[in-house]
């Protein structure tokens, strides 16, 4: 019989070797791959660094923006409340200055008239003394 071992243990070293060549390739491979990514991610970092430091800017600017605009915001409340103090006293100035001595001379108008009518009504009724009794018998109680 032939012996088969050496054959066997020929194929079994060839097939070894393959198996080891291609685990060398993919290494090989995979450390050009890492190499890529690492490349690919210092390049993406650089590459984001100044967007990051750009929106870091805009949220600090919008930031300022937004303080300001609250300032200006309460200045224009504490001037409308000013504005609304201020027409509220100048209301009460006029009401005291003009229209309450308006109201007090109407008053003493209206008495001067009172007054009159009634030195009207009294002389009439000097003049003409059968008046009261005509009204009297018109009243009805």
């Amino acid at each position: 019989m032939t012996d088969w071992n050496p054959l066997f243990l020929g194929i079994i070293a060839i097939a070894t070797l393959v198996m080891a060549l291609i685990q060398i390739g993919a290494v090989v491979f995979a450390a050009r791959i890492g190499a890529q990514v690492q490349q690919l991610a210092s390049t993406v970092q650089h590459d984001i660094q100044p967007l990051i430091a750009r929106a870091n800017a805009i949220a600090e600017e919008a930031s300022r923006t937004a303080t300001i605009a609250t300032a200006q915001a309460q200045k224009i409340d504490r001037l409308v409340t000013d504005l609304t103090r201020r027409v509220d006293e100048t209301s009460l100035v006029i009401q005291e200055a003009v229209i309450t001595p308006a109201r007090e001379g109407l008053a003493i108008v209206a008495a001067v008239k009172a007054g009159l009518g009634a030195l009207r009504s009294f002389r009439d009724l000097r003049g003409r003394p059968g008046r009261v009794e005509d009204e009297d018998a018109l009243f009805i109680g």
